[in-house]
């Protein structure tokens, strides 16, 4: 049986942030995961987790000024001093959250910029935040997006991903892999998650068209919540949809398809 972690990003959002956490687990949610923990000082939401009984599975690496349209600095050859600045201070956070895995969001391509000063510069951040982040126990997992939501981002399939994840040459740096994401630009979801399981640190989930809860839209979610039992899958799956309404109003798809 999926397990399902809420993301607070995008879930909840009728009520503030730190909010969140008792309204996952009064849903039912025995995990979370989000985007960003720096607005927050660390030690506050480990109490909440605490508090609510919850495990937090994911959070990113900084990935530069968000509320301006940066999606990550990663493929930024002017800015890894501040990237790996921003390592450092995730494996803090991560560390005192007790959370096993980072995800990087490698960013949105520099216009002007040498093709390979940009893919030499992805692979030495990764090459560093995969070897800091083993240092404490922890993985490192790339995802790729879709180019229509986010134009010009650098990482937008998993064959790259795993070129990637070949070239920086570290056991601890896997795919998270996120199922709207790779609807929208490649298809084969059940085929690619079984050929290349072995290389998938964390699934995340949203129906297509719409990145609305499962049900929704064009995927056939009973058969893959089946299909990642069948092959082995035991991670968590992030909920990283939109909901069509509320949040509570959509949630009975789990009732409905996972089962």
């Amino acid at each position: 049986m999926p397990k399902f972690a809420a993301n607070l990003t995008m879930l909840f959002t009728e009520r503030p942030f730190l909010e969140r956490f008792a309204a996952a687990r009064a849903a039912g949610f025995d995990a979370v995961e989000f985007l960003f923990p720096y607005a927050w000082p660390a030690q506050e939401i480990k109490a909440l987790l605490t508090q609510h009984r919850l495990r937090l599975v994911l959070h990113n690496l900084p990935a530069g000024d968000w509320d301006a349209g940066e999606r990550g600095i990663a493929c930024l050859p002017d800015r890894t001093e501040e990237f790996r600045a921003g390592v450092a201070r995730a494996i803090e956070y991560a560390t005192a959250l007790e959370v096993p895995q980072l995800n990087c969001l490698i960013g949105k391509v520099p216009a002007g910029v040498d093709p390979r000063q940009i893919d030499e510069t992805v692979i030495e951040n990764l090459r560093h935040a995969a070897a800091e982040l083993a240092r404490h126990g922890k993985r490192l997992v790339i995802e790729a997006i879709n180019t229509y939501d986010i134009p010009g981002f650098y990482l937008h399939g998993t064959a790259q991903a795993l070129r990637l994840i070949e070239q920086v040459g570290a056991d601890n740096l896997l795919v998270q892999y996120d199922i709207y994401h790779m609807q929208r630009m490649e298809g084969e979801i059940a085929a690619t998650l079984q050929k290349h399981l072995n290389r998938i640190g964390h699934v995340q989930l949203a129906d297509n068209p719409g990145r609305h809860e499962p049900g929704t839209g064009e995927l056939n979610w009973r058969f893959l919540f089946a299909h990642l039992d069948r092959i082995g899958y035991d991670g968590w799956i992030g909920c990283e949809y939109q909901p069509a309404t509320t949040t509570e109003a959509g949630l009975d798809w789990i009732e409905a398809l996972s089962r």
